[in-house]
């Protein structure tokens, strides 16, 4: 297949990328209970370092807000000096990477808090259940948080960034989709309230932007990408219309100056569906991420026909730490196991063979 526009050098924000495949953020619950990023995490994206840019897993900007009880943290001294053993890794591999920066809202549980319950926009719950150490349990309904709790949020969103920093990150992905805290104010389904956080478009993405303004303030913008999903009904997550929402957040995000816009455009679930690729594109006038089931051949397609500027691949990356390498040469690729995603341990996680190694 053609891949011309595939490795193609791309400058984006504070960076020039050296190929337009990203490694999507993966949740893979590798930091252990206390959240410290390990040595195992660092051969894991150091593998991976031939990506245009790595952007990590979801990561807590501060405690009891945990949803996956072994994701990463990024508001101790200890998880710093552990996310610096990750930056130097793929440094010296000659790779670059972002910490996506998260609140995990409603999706947090008491049982993986120390009792503390979730917060939200409203007080609704993820019609689903969650891994918790007492087993399979309900979403517990969280509690609506008060006016005068979101400048303390936007805080912690602004302080994770400058801790990425001192980690040795490139930049930082603000993570506003999927049905976590930032999705919950900017979509109706999960939004229902009355005051200057609900309503409105400009209502509900008042706290992304404050987020937003926050971030770019303390680290500069042109290391700040923001993801969204529009489409995607994960996590219980409905929009009444994700084109206008789309529509609004690209032209608003403009102002930002942002290092990118990282778009999922569809639905986990297909419950949902829309073109949300093309408003983003006509209305945002910085660089354009997307992500969600593209194959290289597409990914190349979307790229120079102008729709986007990069594509964003997660289980291809999972699974092909050398993924970039097989699509130049072809390269049939490794079958990710959903049953290790989020395992303990080396085992589907840093033991993916590479395309030297099934060729020897």
């Amino acid at each position: 297949m053609n891949t011309t526009h595939l490795f193609q050098p791309l400058q984006m924000g504070a960076h020039t990328l050296k190929n337009r495949m990203l490694m999507a953020p993966l949740t893979r619950a590798r930091a252990g209970f206390e959240h410290i990023p390990n040595d195992l995490m660092a051969e894991h994206y150091a593998q991976r370092a031939s990506s245009g840019l790595i952007v990590t897993e979801c990561t807590m900007i501060a405690p009891n807000i945990s949803a996956f009880a072994a994701e990463p943290g990024i508001y101790s001294d200890e998880q710093i000096a552990g996310w610096k053993k990750v930056t130097d890794a793929v440094h010296a591999k000659g790779g670059k990477i972002f910490m996506q920066i998260w609140h995990a809202g409603r999706a947090a549980h008491p049982l993986l808090n120390g009792g503390i319950e979730p917060v939200a926009p409203s007080a609704l719950a993820i019609q689903d259940e969650v891994h918790t150490p007492e087993g399979k349990k309900p979403h517990a309904v969280p509690r609506e948080l008060q006016v005068n709790e979101m400048p303390a949020i936007v805080a912690a969103f602004a302080q994770a960034a400058k801790n990425a920093i001192a980690a040795g990150f490139d930049g930082v992905e603000v993570h506003a989709a999927n049905g976590y805290l930032l999705d919950e104010f900017l979509r109706d389904g999960a939004n229902k309230r009355t005051d200057n956080y609900g309503g409105s478009l400009e209502n509900r993405a008042r706290l992304l932007f404050e987020v937003l303004t926050a971030v770019t303030a303390a680290i500069g913008s042109d290391r700040v990408g923001v993801r969204i999903s529009p489409l995607n009904s994960y996590n219980s997550m409905v929009d009444s219309d994700p084109v206008a929402l789309t529509t609004f957040l690209a032209q608003r995000l403009n102002e930002f100056n942002l290092a990118y816009l990282h778009l999922m455009r569809a639905d986990f679930f297909q419950a949902q569906h829309g073109d949300v690729v093309t408003p983003a594109r006509e209305h945002f006038k910085g660089t354009l991420i997307s992500n969600m089931g593209y194959s290289a051949e597409e990914a190349e397609q979307a790229i120079a026909e102008g729709k986007v500027d990069a594509v964003a691949f997660g289980t291809a990356f999972l699974a092909n730490p050398d993924f970039p390498a097989r699509v130049k040469a072809g390269a049939p690729l490794n079958a990710p196991n959903p049953a290790t995603f989020y395992t303990p341990g080396a085992e589907g996680y840093t033991d993916y063979p590479v395309m030297e190694a099934q060729l020897a």
